[in-house]
């Protein structure tokens, strides 16, 4: 199930972001980058629609997507 990322608190949205960037260990290209910005960027990704925030019943848990992803 998709949530948007709009129905969030605020504070909670960062939090999750966090957690998945601080989890995923995403590769940003040649240049380290701070938490801050890898947060704004995957923030970014869910305001453009790029990325969405799944729950799943399945598993109980939340997870960032990209769209492109999802099946």
């Amino acid at each position: 199930m998709i949530i948007p990322w709009q129905d969030i608190a605020p504070e909670t949205l960062t939090n999750l972001i966090e957690q998945f960037v601080l989890r995923e260990g995403t590769d940003y290209g040649e240049t380290e980058m701070s938490l801050e910005i890898k947060v704004n960027v995957v923030l970014n990704q869910l305001k453009s629609g790029e990325a969405v925030i799944v729950f799943s019943e399945l598993h109980e848990s939340v997870d960032i997507k990209l769209r492109n992803q999802l099946q």
